[in-house]
């Protein structure tokens, strides 16, 4: 059955008519915004360090925002930059471009010298906002939130016209050239991944959801900000996260569940144990990817949460997660993600090159099918043609079908490295070291040889006060590992090098010998 096939019924409106709340469509961000300021006016949404605001707040700011936007020239479609951090003053913004029917590009506000000069040239924006009295070099004109929430609002908005289809927002993603790509988010793929996300997860209008996570990336964007606000529950807003004092403020807002990505488990797994931690009244830990089911056990008996893995991208916020009605089913990415009252709306598979289904067991790459698929990137019309085939998304990860039909990470495409004529993914190794009693956590890259193909280094972080010898390491893959799939090179981290949402940044890994490595053949 297709979506348009389905009644469906946004969760925010209850119109008297029961006819008239069975339509086929899906409603726009705008509607959904609307929506939950009607519905909730004055029950605090979000709660920041500097503050909180309730729904309606932040839809009048919205509107202040979406008046200063246009009067400044702002027209549907235009593209505005935002360089803000984590707070209310971007939430605001976010909603004004909303109401005004622009386009969001969020970039890093500690990263701007470094990355503005390149966006603005990319999707020439109509406008740059930045915080009250930070200045930016720039060839495009720049606002400050406070400019914007002075301004009067205006009676009718064009956010009211925005289609299902029309983008909201830019995502930036890394290019296979090394430059970002600017991934189109439709209003259709923020409201129904706004809609499950809650119901992925069991949450209801009585928990609390806390991030930590940059709102300039759709992970904070759609499932907590968005999550939240149609759930009717509160949102924790963090400024950044910080492992050190994360239990506090969970203990300080009662919040009941939180999103995780990278580094970010194993960062407050190394901390002491508090007294904050042991009272945290968290029962949800959503994150990716997934660590060995004896890590995983680890991770939920200290902090005593269920931790619930699951799969998504830029591309498409519908991926997969393990239910959290079932049995936990460890080391899995998990199944096709549905929508709780549309159903039966995504669909996931693995393949080879060729898009040809492959045998359960066997490592091909996955792909996606469903309503909330990004229609491509803003001006690269060649890679937009790679990224469907025969209307699957193409995500360029790995996986490989379980014979309970989850799914299991194995790595990414442009990851693979080629040894011995042999083509391995860097994930089957980095299993296998992470399973060491010493390791917390490992990286595995791909290094020049001096024969053909490539070698295999691993870089390790041990426990504090644990680090095993090189050849211990050599010994173990050894036993586990064809000789083809074992790391020739070895060199020990004490911190990794991270990207802004707490994932090793791979690309920062020296690719070149050094002094700290141990080679195995040697």
């Amino acid at each position: 059955m297709t979506v348009s096939e389905h009644r469906y019924r946004h969760p925010l409106l209850t119109p008297g008519d029961p006819e008239e709340a069975a339509v086929n469509h899906f409603p726009t961000v705008f509607s959904f915004l609307e929506a939950g300021a009607r519905r909730w006016p004055d029950d605090i949404w979000c709660r920041t360090p500097t503050g909180d605001c309730t729904r309606r707040d932040a839809f009048e700011a919205g509107r202040r925002v979406a008046a200063g936007l246009i009067r400044r020239g702002v027209k549907p479609s235009d593209r505005v930059v935002v360089a803000l951090p984590n707070g209310l003053d971007f939430v605001y913004v976010w909603f004004g471009l909303v109401l005004a029917r622009a386009v969001s590009v969020a970039i890093n506000p500690r990263a701007v010298e470094a990355e503005l000069p390149a966006v603005v040239e990319d999707v020439e924006p109509r406008l740059v906002v930045v915080s009250a009295g930070e200045s930016v070099t720039t060839t495009t004109s720049a606002v400050s939130v406070a400019d914007l929430l002075s301004e009067e609002p205006l009676g009718e908005l064009p956010g009211q016209e925005a289609g299902e289809d029309d983008a909201v927002s830019f995502i930036q993603s890394s290019g296979s050239t090394g430059r970002p790509k600017f991934v189109i988010q439709t209003n259709r793929m923020y409201t129904m991944a706004a809609e499950g996300f809650p119901y992925w997860l069991g949450l209801s209008d009585d928990d609390v959801l806390l991030t930590a996570l940059p709102l300039s990336h759709i992970n904070a964007q759609i499932y907590s900000l968005q999550g939240s606000y149609g759930l009717g529950a509160q949102l924790v807003l963090l400024p950044r996260f910080s492992a050190s004092t994360f239990w506090r403020d969970v203990v300080q807002y009662g919040a009941t569940q939180f999103n995780a990505i990278g580094a970010m488990l194993e960062a407050l797994m190394n901390r002491p144990t508090t007294e904050e931690e042991q009272n945290n009244s968290v029962r949800i830990c959503y994150s990716g990817p997934a660590p060995t089911m004896e890590r995983h056990r680890e991770i939920e008996d200290r902090f005593g949460f269920r931790l619930v893995i699951g799969y998504a991208l830029s591309e498409s916020p519908y991926g997969l997660v393990v239910p959290v009605d079932r049995p936990n089913v460890y080391e899995s990415m998990g199944v096709a993600r549905q929508h709780p009252t549309l159903g039966e709306v995504n669909e996931a598979r693995v393949v080879d090159s060729e898009g040809n289904l492959v045998e359960g067991g066997v490592v091909g790459e996955l792909e996606l099918r469903n309503p909330a698929i990004s229609p491509g990137y803003f001006g690269n019309p060649d890679e937009t043609k790679q990224m469907v085939r025969n209307g699957w998304l193409r995500t360029g990860d790995l996986a490989v079908t379980r014979p309970d039909g989850y799914l299991t990470f194995a790595g990414r495409t442009k990851e693979i490295i080629r040894r011995r004529g042999e083509n391995l993914s860097p994930v089957e190794v980095e299993l296998v070291l992470d399973a060491h009693p010493a390791v917390v956590s490992s990286a595995v890259v791909g290094v020049p040889s001096d024969m053909t193909d490539e070698d295999i280094k691993a870089f390790v972080l041990c426990r504090t006060g644990e680090e095993p010898l090189a050849q211990e390491l050599a010994d173990w893959c050894a036993e586990r590992l064809p000789p083809y799939k074992r790391p020739r090179y070895v060199e020990y981290v004490e911190a990794w090098p991270l990207t802004e949402t707490q994932k090793i940044a791979k690309k920062l890994l020296p690719r070149d010998r050094t002094n700290n490595e141990v080679d195995l053949e040697g």
